[in-house]
């Protein structure tokens, strides 16, 4: 049977009273901690036992071979991998000669809690020797916000009742053995030592810098530590290293009330170019400003940050606490994912774990940025600053498939493709308009217009090219897009993708529009007029397949005349349908993975009449079976919008507790960065029904039973904005900035010298009829009832020692 985590249901915390080593590679991801650059997997600080060790440098990397029974043009030949760099985080403790390590002794209570106001990872636990010395731990561990090469550590030890010897070993470790590789394509591959040693100087001021390169990739890092430390009289410290360990080992006698603590700041830095002095020099400099601080400083530094975060970001949730507790978490960890990026991806589970081989993926800019624009549009602008970093690649590889413009990769690290399987990766060239989309976007919410000039217009027009490469008009005028695989994995290399088709329109008068409005740089881009009024052509006559028989838009061309999957026939064990059935099956049948035709009308809601959106969203859900973590918080967004409020709830209780409740079975590879994103689209997107486009921000309000108050924190054009939504009303709170125009459900106000309005919400819509594949429906979401093992704060079970 397989387990989840369990943990105490609480609004700013995430906390687990027993250790479970059995879900340890789950709680590893959940507890992790990163800034955007750093990132360290919740393992025990003692290093053993572990899921999955795990400390990552966003984009470091290392080349692997992609083998192929049959090649053919225009395939990658070499994948990447992210790399699991020095660990800095081992701690390991003796007592009496014995070490700690919770399979042996007494463990007699233990509790982890992520902080989300403090953003810290705090640990304490109480545990005898199998001889009987027993001892109080307490750590408490951070990624610094403010401090990017920065991590740090405050381990404290203490005994109960007998004086004891103690020895703490900190360490630096390299090459630390991974487990097996995984069946699962989810997974990421298994490397062996993938580091190669360059140097391992210890000081004798407690500073210790490894420096290590990868082989095929040609990338170094270093990794150094240094402590603060304060013990009894009589503590000795001393330093060594060799190979692939660096340690510092602090032995000291302990009387009862007396405590061993030590504060170690552990830096990192990686390079393609520098030399390895000038790493070392990095990371010993980054030591410096931490002890300079000191951990005090850093602390305070670190809820500081968090409250300018939570100021313009926080999402209240009342009648559902689990929920309210689960997108709290969602959104600090997009802000780990983001907030120190500088001009790097944002990979698909973040810095938390190595799924996904540590690669970013179109769902960034669809799914994550949308909530990042608006909560801290800082890290949005990085993002898109990374994709432009890679344009050349880009263009090198339209060029290679004989096209114009840019083609972006489906999946990758350092800007190349890596996806081996091209149907679903080469042909999905809708990522292009997803980071187009993301541009226009962020420009809109921002005001940015240097980053619209220097940045946006290059993207815009580079992969503006590319579709008009792609598609051509028909004898009827229409523009076509064949040949190419939309969001839905279970359909590739299809004709007129509407989601395809619609992004692309967007993309296309996007770039015409922005071409104007920085006619000069667009010129130095060699774009004419007569380009730009050719974008404007093709994105007027795009083609939209519809099938008139049964009143509902194909999600491509001829979709609605294939096969039913044979629903009824399919075991609840054979899902999900990719590792059960080839793949040319099911790109035969009517059979969504993840939500597409959806997520267009969620996009580009502008494109479909309400009535539209309503039986198109009846016909494809009857059809979605959700095996993508992509698809529950789209199916929340538009059920909410055509009235299905208690189906919406149900999708956004599955978005909000995708690793909480390690719904899929697979966190233990990390968090699922868009999953997370997608509770705060559900209730913001869903029950706010927020929309902003070109300078306007709509709300069309409504919650379903279960949710008794929402309200959420908005950035938008200078503009810090309230709204609280309840059953019978909705209040519009204007808390910084100008005066600002909404929409509530249609009706234009404005926000300024009175900085606060109220609406009444209207009437429910008539029900629709709305059924989804046998044994496929979503979890009722009943807000009361919580999983075994899962209580809420006020009930948890304390254990005494």
């Amino acid at each position: 049977m397989i387990k989840h985590p369990a943990f105490v249901v609480e609004p700013w915390a995430v906390r687990e009273c027993h250790l479970h080593t059995d879900v340890l590679a789950q709680t590893e991801s959940v507890f992790a901690l990163s800034n955007g650059h750093i990132g360290l997997r919740g393992n025990l600080d003692e290093g053993e036992p572990y899921g999955l060790p795990g400390t990552y440098l966003n984009s470091f990397y290392e080349l692997r071979p992609l083998p192929y029974a049959e090649a053919g043009y225009g395939y990658p030949e070499s994948g990447q991998t992210v790399v699991n760099v020095t660990n800095g985080k081992v701690i390991r403790l003796l007592v009496d000669d014995e070490p700690f390590d919770v399979r042996y002794g007494t463990l007699h209570s233990h509790e982890r809690v992520l902080d989300l106001r403090a953003g810290t990872l705090t640990r304490k636990a109480c545990w005898s020797s199998p001889t009987g010395a027993q001892v109080r731990i307490t750590s408490t561990r951070l990624v610094s916000f403010t401090h990017r090469a920065v991590a740090a550590v405050r381990y404290e030890v203490e005994p109960v009742d007998q004086p004891l010897s103690v020895v703490v070993q900190s360490e630096l470790v390299a090459n630390e053995t991974v487990p097996p590789p995984s069946a699962d394509p989810r997974a990421a591959a298994a490397m062996q030592a993938p580091l190669v040693l360059e140097e391992n100087v210890t000081a004798h001021n407690n500073v210790c810098v490894m420096v290590h390169s990868t082989r095929a990739s040609r990338l170094r890092v270093a990794a150094g530590m240094r402590h603060e430390i304060d013990g009894p009289d009589g503590t000795r410290v001393e330093c060594d290293g060799s190979g692939n360990v660096s340690r510092v080992t602090v032995a000291t006698r302990l009387k009862p009330g007396e405590r061993l603590r030590l504060d170690k700041f552990f830096a990192y830095g990686w390079s393609a170019k520098r030399s390895r002095p000038a790493m070392h020099d990095q990371v010993v400099a980054a030591l410096a400003a931490a002890r300079l601080i000191g951990w005090d400083g850093l602390c305070a530094d670190q809820r500081g940050f968090l409250d300018d975060f939570w100021e313009g970001a926080d999402v209240e949730v009342e009648g559902d606490a689990e929920v309210q507790q689960a997108v709290r978490f969602g959104l600090f960890h997009l802000l780990q994912a983001g907030a120190r990026l500088e001009r790097r991806p944002i990979p698909g589970k973040g810095l938390t774990g190595s799924g996904y081989d540590g690669h970013a993926f179109w769902d960034t800019e669809s799914f994550v940025l949308p909530v990042i624009t608006y909560t801290y549009p800082r890290a949005a602008a990085d993002a898109l600053m990374w994709r432009k970093s890679i344009l050349p690649l880009a263009r090198a590889r339209a060029e290679q498939l004989g096209l114009r413009g840019a083609a972006f990769p489906w999946r990758t690290i350092n800007g190349e493709e890596c996806s081996g399987y091209w149907p679903a990766g080469t042909a999905a060239f809708h990522v292009n308009a997803d980071i187009a989309a993301a541009v226009t976007r962020y420009v809109d919410a921002a005001e940015d217009v240097e980053f619209e000039r220097d940045v946006g217009l290059p993207l815009l027009v580079a992969t503006a090219r590319l579709w008009c490469a792609l598609g051509h008009h028909d004898a009827e005028g229409r523009y076509r897009i064949d040949g190419v695989t939309g969001p839905d994995e279970y359909s590739a290399v299809a004709d007129n993708n509407v989601f395809t088709n619609l992004m692309a329109q967007r993309n296309l008068r996007a770039a015409a529009d922005v071409a104007i409005r920085h006619l000069d740089q667009a010129q130095q881009l060699g774009v004419t007029l007569e380009e730009t009024a050719t974008w404007r052509d093709a994105a007027a006559a795009i083609h939209l397949p519809y099938d008139e028989r049964l009143g509902v838009h194909e999600q491509s061309e001829g979709f609605t005349g294939h096969a039913v999957w044979d629903f009824a026939g399919t075991k609840p064990e054979q899902y999900p349908l990719m590792l059960h059935f080839p793949y040319f099956d099911l790109y035969r049948k009517q059979v969504v993975k993840q939500a597409d035709l959806v997520l267009a009308m969620h996009l580009c809601g502008e494109a479909f009449t309400l009535e539209q959106k309503a039986r198109n969203f009846a016909y494809y859900e009857a059809l979605t079976v959700r095996d993508s973590s992509l698809s529950a918080a789209t199916q929340a967004v538009l059920a909410a919008e055509v009235g299905q409020l208690d189906l919406a709830y149900d999708y956004l209780g599955e978005a909000a507790l995708m690793d909480l409740r390690d719904l899929e079975h697979n966190t233990r590879d990390g968090v699922h960065m868009a999953s997370l994103a997608g509770a705060w689209l559900a209730l913001v997107a869903g029950f706010g029904g927020m929309r902003a486009r070109e300078g306007r921000i709509c709300f069309a309000p409504r919650l379903p039973p279960g949710i008794t108050r929402l309200a959420f924190r908005m950035r938008y054009r200078g503009r810090l904005l309230r709204i609280e939504v309840t059953p019978e009303s909705t209040t519009y709170r204007l808390l910084q900035g100008r005066p600002v125009t909404l929409t509530h459900h249609g009706e234009e106000f404005t926000l300024g010298t009175r900085p606060q309005a109220r609406r009444n919400l209207p009437p429910p819509f008539p029900d629709l009829r709305v059924r989804q594949p046998p044994g496929r429906a979503p979890a009722r979401r009943r807000p009361g009832d919580l999983p075994a093992g899962i209580a809420p704060a006020e009930e948890q079970p304390v254990e005494e020692v």
